[in-house]
């Protein structure tokens, strides 16, 4: 056989080696999904991407196949026409409000079309936009065009008709536009009408007037009150911008919670509310964690003027609901404490219609196998999708901690964490896992890396409440020998005056020394103290370098080394070049704004009297933010009272510094001071934008002369 046949003969068997190993071993099929899922760090804002919680699963609503009006005896497509609600009941059924159909339509729980329910006898559906159905199976539908609430048996017979009943309770100029209701187990109705700024109608099972429910609060800004002041009653009253925002839906889960959507431009917070009957929220209250999160509707990089537009809220049995946003289509998911566990979406064509991408969400809701569902208004259809392996993990796991069972949820945190390393929930799992069994170290490293100040404060307060009665003891012999020789040092003095004489006090030579001495002079003597450094040469170049160098110091290791408890920071990298220009190019633009400003104002200070005495001001960084900064990491929430008045103290006092400096060293009354400093800002102010622009300016003339270079160079 020649050489080149057995070569090839080669060949052929390791490419039938290979098609083999393909045959026995077939490679997995992964399929990307057509959307991110992310997750946003309440504390540090930094977004994080994850595995997907929900993949999609199938599209529903295209094959509804009803008798031909025209001819009973034949079948006809009758596809869903701008559908409006969705409603899924304790028996995974499904019903859509076919709003341009004026029908309600039924699914199976295996999402095959079940029936349509007939028109009503005398006054049919006309615009249905909700819908929900009780324990009992009785359909209540918000009939929109009609100006009622029906109330229908599951074969679509008409129970009972709800209308706006009569109350003195109930405003002259009320405008009665159902558009969605809700139903708690006592048969009490929850009734948003279209744009109403009342909160919920509430209604007995009767149809009588009970009361408003969960309106949302005035916006009230620091504009308002200036318009308060100039405008008359009657032209307040007509600011449209001082209506509440109306509530878009409402829902209420097993446990009786009620919940509602709300939307408006001043809306800023508060757009998902959890309510027991008596109307307390249950959304945005401090726990052991912190702060509850208050703001609701999730977005990866907002634009400018954007603003949450939340449609419709799903709520599963353990309380974890989600809600989706009518304007970005993005689902955003939380626990029953409204802590953001994920949120996703992608980009919809407007010619075609791709599994898992929602065109224009109306509604959502969510089944017992915690099956999501999206109706979409604009394809006429519902978008399911199905829980993944990560996505079912982290919901059990923090089922598991919600409800306070920390050893079985641990395994599980460890598992998510193990799958993404950056998931911040599973580290506040573990951390309050740790926290549980005692291993308080652990679970403050674990809430530092998490960025929760309020957990790792907490922690810490045991580990130092652990170390204090360890050294309880010690701290007692300590303050015995101590108060033993001050006894003795007493008896000593006694028959030897000569310990009684004062020590030999330091009295600096140096020039230098002394004008550093005298910073010190400053602040407990400011008026005398900058007088001094313009008529008794107390200050120099020299001295004010230092002194600037010291609060530079002392400023750059209280942004970095500040406990996290008071400095979220901390935990997150901070450039040295960013803290210098911020310190430095502040002060400068101070110093060479207020000599300017004071040149102008007639005033007797020299350019070095400022320079001098604006770094002199900054002494109080040298004696307070040093000791603060070393204090800080012995310090937990508790006494957070205490840092925040060190802290506030030292600011005011360096800004009563410079205000004492500028009257001082200029001569000026209180009212030209005040003068003084406000043009000082302003000018301030006006220096930046000038440097901004020319900075700005520069970059498009350096990114000109390069490319006239590139075209140059290539012809």
């Amino acid at each position: 056989m020649k050489p080149a046949q057995s070569k090839m003969i080669r060949l052929l068997r390791g490419l039938l080696a290979v098609c083999l190993v393909w045959v026995v071993f077939p490679a997995a099929v992964s399929a990307d999904y057509p959307y991110s899922t992310n997750y946003r760090s309440a504390a540090t804002g930094s977004l994080v991407w994850t595995q997907a919680a929900f993949a999609p699963e199938q599209v529903l609503g295209r094959d509804i196949i009803v008798p031909d009006p025209n001819d009973p005896a034949k079948q006809a497509q009758s596809p869903l026409m701008q559908p409006r609600d969705l409603f899924i009941d304790a028996q995974d059924r499904i019903y859509v409000a076919d709003s341009g159909n004026n029908r309600v339509v039924v699914f199976h729980p295996n999402g095959e079309f079940d029936r349509v329910l007939p028109a009503l006898e005398g006054t049919p559906l006309s615009n249905p936009q909700g819908l929900h159905v009780d324990e009992k199976g009785q359909i209540y539908v918000a009939d929109t065009g009609n100006a009622r609430i029906v109330m229908l048996d599951q074969q679509g017979k008409l129970l009972k008709e709800y209308k706006l009943p009569e109350s003195r309770f109930i405003p002259a100029d009320y405008r009665f536009e159902p558009i969605k209701v809700a139903v708690d187990k006592r048969g009490f109705l929850y009734i948003v009408s279209l744009g109403s700024y009342n909160g919920l109608l509430q209604l007995d099972p009767e149809g009588g007037f009970v009361r408003f429910f969960a309106a949302n609060k005035v916006p009230f800004t620091v504009l308002d009150s200036i318009k308060r002041m100039i405008y008359s009653k009657e032209m307040y009253e007509k600011q449209l911008s001082k209506l509440p925002p109306a509530i878009n839906n409402v829902n209420i889960d097993e446990r009786g919670f009620t919940y509602t959507v709300s939307f408006g431009e001043s809306l800023t917070e508060d757009q998902v509310k959890k309510l027991n009957n008596a109307g307390k929220y249950f959304l945005g209250s401090s726990s052991t964690l912190g702060e509850g999160n208050k703001k609701f509707g999730e977005y990866r990089f907002r634009q400018i003027g954007q603003m949450v537009n939340l449609k419709d809220i799903a709520i599963d049995a353990s309380g974890n609901f989600s809600v989706v946003d009518g304007d970005s289509k993005m689902i955003s998911q939380y626990d029953a404490f409204g802590n953001l566990l994920f949120f996703w979406s992608g980009d919809a064509s407007p010619d075609t219609t791709q599994l898992g991408i929602v065109k224009s969400p109306s509604a959502i809701d969510i089944n017992s196998k915690n099956e999501l569902f999206i109706l979409d208004d604009n394809a006429n259809l519902i978008q399911t999708y199905r829980q993944t392996e990560f996505g079912a993990l982290v919901y059990k796991a923090n089922n598991l901690t919600v409800d306070g069972r920390y050893k079985e949820a641990e395994p599980l945190w460890r598992e998510v964490l193990h799958l993404n390393a950056y998931y911040t929930p599973a580290m506040i799992g573990l951390a309050q896992s740790a926290y549980a069994r005692g291993d308080y170290a652990e679970s403050q490293k674990l809430f530092r890396d998490a960025g929760v100040q309020e957990g790792y404060s907490n922690a810490f307060w045991q580990i130092r409440l652990q170390w204090f009665q360890d050294k309880f003891g010690l701290f007692m012999n300590l303050i015995m020998v101590a108060v033993a020789l001050y006894v003795v040092y007493r008896m000593a003095a006694k028959r030897y005056p000569v310990l009684l004489n004062s020590p030999i006090r330091f009295r600096p030579r140096s020039r230098f020394l002394g004008q550093m001495k005298h910073s010190l002079y400053v602040l407990r003597h400011p008026i005398d103290g900058f007088s001094a450094l313009r008529y008794e040469n107390k200050g120099s170049y020299v001295s004010a370098f230092v002194i600037l160098a010291l609060a530079y110091i002392s400023y750059a290791v209280s942004r970095t080394h500040t406990s996290f408890t008071f400095n979220m920071e901390a935990i997150m990298p901070l450039s040295g070049l960013t803290v210098f220009l911020q310190f430095f190019l502040v002060w400068i633009g101070w110093v060479v704004s207020n000599y300017l400003v004071s040149s102008i104002m007639r005033g007797e200070g020299r350019f070095k009297d400022v320079f001098v005495g604006s770094a002199y001001a900054l002494t109080p960084f040298i004696v307070v933010g040093l000791p603060l900064t070393l204090i800080s990491n012995g310090m937990s929430l508790s006494e957070e009272s205490i840092y925040n008045f060190l802290h506030t103290g030292m600011m005011v006092w360096i800004f009563l510094l410079l205000v004492w400096k500028v009257q001082s060293l200029q001569n000026y009354t209180v009212g030209e001071t005040v003068v003084n400093l406000l043009y000082t800002a302003v000018t301030m102010i006006i220096i930046g934008v000038l440097c901004f622009i020319l900075f700005g300016l520069s970059t498009e003339l350096r990114s000109f002369i390069y490319s006239i270079i590139q075209e140059v160079s290539a012809r």
